[in-house]
């Protein structure tokens, strides 16, 4: 049966739209626009090729479909700005195929702009049409919560903005099959600056709790208690926790490579997120320290080196600089995560510990940086000979907090 939807690109964007529109019922191909399709468990194949989903290794199978949607990473290249190489060979794909009537849309994070300055015309001079006439083009940010349990695509209103109006309804047609609700921009730019928006808001929020976990412990301040009670504003608030990084593939954005524009605040943000991995380790000297044990030597526990609770993904995980960090001073370091079987810092790979509550309690430190489900916190605390809690998840009292 001819697919309805091409999702280009199948990796952290492009994998949950594919499941999505399977699971409501549209028929879907996936073309991977590298090894990312690796993230495709053999059980999630079978249950998707069931559902109506294939994946395309010739890429003509692209130019039977109503609907292209592409989600090709955009990395931060070398110079900070975004590296859109994936889009631009997952564009030319697209175009050699693209047929009359076609809506293309484009879900990568790029920057105001993009898809009308930069994918438009890969578009329209690889196939010979014209966006806004003879084929639709639309941007939509991507809205994906990895591991979520309770934001699932249906729930999760999508924005559509469009070359033209008749660009935008034909992309909410589209989305309506897959959420409850669908949002239109005025255009392009607009729902483009939307993606921009909703991801640096995170990391400025993020960069200002943990701003306020260092100052909080200078001053002797328990800032989880602050939050608790900060969080009780019915208005004007919304809670965020300090931890010892930022991770994950939404990267900030702060305008790098723009001709007249940047983002001091998303600078800043930036600044004060990376130095956690930092502080972190800074925290773990100095506990170390107080309990008469130097780093050198010290043998370190890293409980969860995944970015996110309950996520086998370590995209940008600040776990790698904490244990470079570690290393660099001379500790032992070794890790547990029920989703990571190895793991591997600067070539080499550290052990990894088989319970992890043995391990605690052999463990000179134990610094929990993810808190999984999985992991019994009243337990670790109790057999941890010192823990450190950058995520603060132990009971109150029982650990040191970040």
């Amino acid at each position: 049966m001819p697919a309805d939807l091409a999702v280009i690109g199948l990796g952290p964007y492009g994998l949950p739209l594919a499941q999505a529109a399977v699971a409501a019922g549209i028929h879907t191909v996936g073309y991977a626009t590298g090894p990312e399709a690796g993230s495709l468990s053999p059980a999630e194949l079978r249950r998707m090729h069931a559902a109506g989903f294939r994946l395309a290794s010739d890429p003509a199978q692209l130019g039977r479909v109503r609907t292209a949607v592409i989600c090709a990473p955009t990395p931060r290249g070398a110079d900070g700005s975004l590296d859109l190489g994936q889009v631009e060979a997952a564009a030319r794909t697209v175009a050699a195929r693209l047929r009359p009537h076609t809506t293309v849309i484009l879900e990568s994070p790029v920057l105001p702009g993009a898809t009308e300055d930069f994918l438009r015309p890969l578009l329209e001079e690889g196939s010979g049409l014209r966006a806004g006439r003879d084929f639709h083009l639309a941007y939509s940010p991507s809205r994906v919560d990895p591991g979520s349990r309770d934001h699932t695509p249906a729930g999760t209103p999508r924005v559509i903005g469009g070359l033209t109006p008749a660009c935008t309804e034909s992309a909410a047609a589209f989305y309506g099959r897959l959420t409850d609700k669908v949002v239109r921009a005025r255009g392009l730019r607009e729902a483009e600056a939307v993606q921009l928006l909703e991801t640096n808001y995170r990391h400025v929020n993020i960069a200002l709790v943990n701003e306020m976990a260092v100052l909080c412990h200078e001053l002797g301040v328990d800032l989880w208690d602050v939050i608790r009670c900060a969080e009780t504003k019915p208005f004007g608030f919304q809670a965020f926790r300090p931890g010892p990084g930022v991770g994950g593939h939404g990267v900030p954005q702060d305008l790098t490579g723009h001709a007249t524009r940047t983002l001091r605040m998303v600078e800043l943000a930036q600044q004060v997120n990376s130095r956690m991995p930092r502080y972190v380790v800074q925290r773990a000297a100095t506990l170390l320290n107080e309990h008469g044990k130097s780093a050198r030597g010290a043998r370190v526990l890293l409980l969860g080196v995944t970015y996110k609770s309950d996520l086998a993904d370590l995209q940008a995980t600040p776990a790698q600089e904490i244990a470079v960090r570690l290393m660099g001073l001379g500790a032992a370091v070794s890790y547990h995560d029920p989703y990571v079987p190895a793991w591997s810092v600067l070539d080499r790979p550290v052990p990894r510990a088989d319970s992890f509550y043995e391990a605690a309690a052999d463990a000179d430190l134990t610094i929990l940086l993810q808190q999984h489900r999985t992991y019994d916190l009243q337990g670790l605390s109790v057999k941890a000979q010192l823990l450190l809690d950058t995520r603060g998840a132990t009971p109150t009292g029982a650990a040191h907090r970040l």
